[in-house]
């Protein structure tokens, strides 16, 4: 059940007014550091004339994550956004400190993605949690929040939101990504926190840490403003893909053994039963066994580490929905030259993927060598 909250109006910040139509550049302080100096986050407050929805758009809540800093630096940038009605609030560094840090975590080791809604007497996650909720998300009516990967991996894009709440599925779906992951998130998860405050909120997962990936980005930019025009605070239509996907279930592929891999797929894949993955190698190169798909799939996600030990994750799999062919997703995919095409390309330029050794495979299937293994 959705809790009442409350609002706070998107005018006043730190005893300014930002009249409707204006624009303006805020700090919002949320610690200190340990030599005493405030710790404040920038943000952008950008207010059409004709009153609408307020959203927030957010970015390195993991410091480490700043493909979304990126996209929001685009958007902060375009001469030629303007909204037709509503606010919107801009923070491309949500958690500085890790930022400045190059870390995902808070120097107490904290993931602040896992301390919201916050406390007054917690933790430094927990304090600053709360002053983030109660100074931007108890102003707007949505919420995107931009994500990558965990370190030494990489995320084909895709939205992640809460579908059985209306208003996600609508941002969700607007936002104009192939893939849409179904899930609240968990506890004490930014998105999650703030849905159960009622403000709706997704976040889009994408690319490496420590980057700023060019397709990434537009990608990210592109859903940024699908939102907005669906929410008519935007001129135009949302442009969307040939087809989207949302997946309820998902797993990691774990390698059984150590070893060396020879990646077979990449980010953003459609893979079918049984399909090669990775095989596993010695450091000379001698084949030991094969990771094959457990269902029909898209590649989320995957490791850019190829040397693994037993139980390391390889591969996150977003099972396709039941009817939905591999071979049919994968003809939309083909027929488009667009934005999809591109991230899949230069995703590719992260992994080394060559073709599956077919007498490996043959062997494998005659039980002549270890058999193919999956663990999820």
């Amino acid at each position: 059940m959705t809790k009442p909250r409350e609002r706070k109006s998107v005018s006043e910040w730190n005893g300014e007014s930002i009249q409707a139509g204006e624009s303006r550049d805020v700090k919002l302080a949320v610690s200190e550091s340990y030599s005493s100096m405030t710790v404040n986050i920038p943000i952008h407050i950008r207010r059409a004339v004709e009153e609408g929805p307020v959203v927030f758009v957010t970015a390195a809540l993991h410091g480490d994550e700043i493909n979304g800093t990126g996209a929001i630096r685009e958007l902060v940038q375009d001469t030629d956004f303007h909204l037709l009605r509503g606010s919107v609030i801009f923070v491309p560094v949500l958690n500085l400190l890790a930022f400045d840090r190059h870390s995902r975590y808070l120097p107490d080791r904290r993931d602040l993605n896992r301390s919201f809604p916050g406390t007054a007497n917690g933790s430094l996650a927990s304090r600053m949690a709360r002053i983030i909720f109660k100074e931007i998300v108890s102003r707007c009516d949505y919420g995107i929040d931009l994500h990558t990967a965990s370190v030494r991996r990489t995320n084909y894009p895709n939205v992640r939101g809460d579908m059985t709440n209306p208003e996600v599925q609508r941002i969700a779906k607007a936002f104009g990504s192939e893939i849409i992951m179904n899930g609240k998130g968990p506890a004490g998860a930014f998105r999650r926190e703030a849905c159960n405050s009622g403000c709706p909120t997704i976040i889009m997962e994408g690319g490496e840490v420590w980057k700023v990936e060019p397709g990434i980005v537009e990608s990210a930019v592109r859903g940024v403003r699908n939102v907005l025009r669906d929410l008519k605070m935007l001129e135009g239509e949302p442009e969307s893909p040939d087809y989207q996907v949302v997946v309820n279930k998902s797993t990691w592929v774990r390698a059984e053994r150590g070893g060396f891999l020879k990646f077979h797929v990449k980010p953003g894949d459609i893979i079918e039963k049984d399909q090669p993955i990775a095989t596993n190698t010695t450091l000379l190169g001698r084949e030991r066994s094969m990771l094959y798909s457990p269902f029909d799939a898209v590649v989320i996600g995957m490791t850019t580490l190829p040397a693994i030990s037993p139980g390391e994750p390889i591969c996150n799999l977003g099972m396709l929905p039941k009817g939905t062919k591999p071979s049919q997703v994968r003809r939309f995919r083909s027929e488009e030259d667009g934005l999809e095409g591109q991230v899949v390309e230069e995703l590719s330029t992260n992994l080394f993927v060559v073709e599956p050794n077919e007498e490996t495979h043959n062997q494998e299937q005659s039980g002549n060598v270890e058999p193919k293994t999956f663990r999820r």
